[in-house]
Formats: structure tokens, C-alpha cells, sequence
């Protein structure tokens, strides 16, 4: 399907803060946070929440073994699919994983390890086959994680941090901006640097602005908001995600519909929606 096309992203969990898999979410999907990004032969893995465990298995049917993991933070809905990641159980598999927001406290590794230990997991990270390398950097740093693929960072307003991404491929760019809060009436300087002039910008939106002021300091903000910050940095297509698990499927319709009529050509993001920048 995508074949002639260098840089593509498809959506495999579009949930924040809690799995709702039911007949209520079927439309726009249960899963918590996980998004594929591809650049030519290379495939970024934007966080591990439940949703992974569908990517892992096509990943391993497709014979990619060799890939990165950008972790936007290590709250447990966006780290607790990789156990169940197949990828991550291959011995043939070599996994990068990624992470900006911790501040020397913790690390990656040891976040990971903390959630696979008894009495909440059976088995240890150890236990895991795949050659994995952990990679930290400070938030608002650049790399390079393959050849040809540029990444930018910022951190976001979150608690315990979470960091932001730019990925910039053959002239085009992917933001990944979720697990943040605005402050009503002010610019994020950190955020509108990061997207100015994406061609796709994915925007935290698990609140409306009706619903926002009882969810202060939840660190998460609305679709109100990445609506206006695409406009401030001239984003092309704005993406609403990490949706509230109680909004159900009618809900995200009116959602849609809204958004349409605010900012035509911006969509709500689904489970499997694939999109080309």
C-alpha cells in the first residue's frame, strides 16, 4: 500500500491515561499511545502503550528487527506494551530506546525494570531476548537515531516531565507533542519553536475547553488549544489525540465535527488512520 511512499506515520493507540478497548470505542479505538513513523527502511516507534502489542506483531511479520523506541515520557499508559512488544522477545532483534525527560534520578532502564519486577510483573526486563540499548538525552537536544532522520526536542508541561518531537525526513517533518498542559492565555514558546511549519503536528487534546478548568494540573491539555497553536506556527494538518477514555465514540464524532468546522482539514486521530505528510 505504502510502498512508493519514504515517510508515512500510522496511529496503533490514540488513548491517554487508561486502555478503554469496547463496543463504545470501536470507531476511534481503546488503545493507549502508540505511534508508527516510517522513513524509508528506517521505523520510529513514538512510545509503547498498549497499542504496541499490535505494531510488535506486524513489525515481526514485516521482518523489521531493527528500529527506534522515542519514549514522550514513562507514566505507565505510554511504557506498558512493551513487555507484550513481540520484537522485544526476538534475539534477533536490535532495539534503541530513547528517552529526554528524566533528570538523573531515574533513567529509561530503570523505569522499565521498576514496572517488571515482582509483585507486578512475572518476569524481569533481563528476561527480555532482544538486544536493547538505552539512550538518554536532555530535553530540547537534537540527534540523529538513523542515517537521514533529524530529531528535534523540547520538554513539555507535565508532571515528571515528558518530552516533545520533531522528525524530520526528505523534507518534511512529523510533531509529536502530547502529554502537555497550557496555561489559558499564553504561548508555549517551547512547543510553537518545535512545530513552525510541520507538515503534521499530533497534539495532546484529551480535554475540550468545557471540561479543562476541573483538570487543571492533570498535565494534559485540549483540542481547542493545539487548534490555535497550529494556526500560531502555520502547521498544515493538526492531529487531535491521546483522547480521553470516557469520551466514546459518539463523542469523539461531535469532537471531529468541531474540529472540522474550526480548522478544516485537521482530523481526530483513529486506530490504523495512516497519513503521508
Amino acid at each position: 500500500m505504502l510502498q512508493d511512499e519514504s515517510f508515512w506515520l500510522r496511529f496503533w493507540g490514540v488513548r491517554g491515561s487508561l486502555a478503554c478497548p469496547g463496543p463504545e470505542t470501536i470507531r476511534y479505538g481503546g488503545n493507549t499511545s502508540c505511534v508508527e513513523i516510517n522513513c524509508g527502511p528506517h521505523v520510529l516507534v513514538l512510545d509503547c502503550g498498549t497499542g504496541a502489542r499490535r505494531l510488535g506483531r506486524e513489525l515481526t511479520e514485516r521482518g523489521v528487527d531493527t528500529f527506534d523506541i522515542l519514549f514522550s515520557h514513562t507514566h505507565i499508559d505510554h511504557l506498558v506494551g512493551l513487555p507484550f512488544f513481540l520484537p522485544v522477545q526476538s534475539s534477533g532483534a536490535s532495539i534503541t530506546l530513547w528517552a529526554g525527560h528524566l533528570d538523573g534520578e531515574y533513567s529509561l532502564r530503570g523505569a522499565i525494570a521498576s514496572m517488571m519486577q515482582a509483585p507486578l510483573f512475572p518476569l524481569p526486563l533481563d528476561a527480555l531476548k532482544a538486544e536493547l540499548d538505552f539512550k538518554e538525552f536532555g530535553s530540547g537536544d537534537g540527534f540523529t537515531p538513523r542515517p537521514g532522520i533529524e530529531v528535534e526536542t523540547a520538554p513539555m508541561n507535565h508532571p515528571n516531565g515528558a518530552t516533545g518531537y520533531r522528525v524530520n525526513f526528505d523534507n518534511r517533518s512529523i510533531c509529536y507533542v502530547t502529554d502537555t498542559e497550557h496555561v489559558p492565555g499564553e504561548d508555549d514558546e517551547n512547543i510553537l519553536k518545535l512545530v513552525k511549519d510541520a507538515d503534521i503536528m499530533i497534539y495532546d487534546s484529551t480535554f475540550t475547553e468545557a471540561t479543562f478548568q476541573e483538570c487543571r494540573g492533570w498535565g494534559h491539555s485540549t483540542w481547542e488549544e493545539g487548534a490555535r497553536l497550529a494556526d500560531l506556527a502555520g502547521v498544515k494538518v493538526f492531529v487531535a489525540f491521546h483522547h480521553d477514555p470516557w469520551h466514546d465514540d459518539d463523542t469523539m464524532d461531535e469532537i471531529a465535527g468541531q474540529l472540522e468546522n474550526r480548522r478544516p482539514g485537521s482530523v481526530v486521530a483513529r486506530e490504523g488512520m495512516v497519513l503521508i505528510p
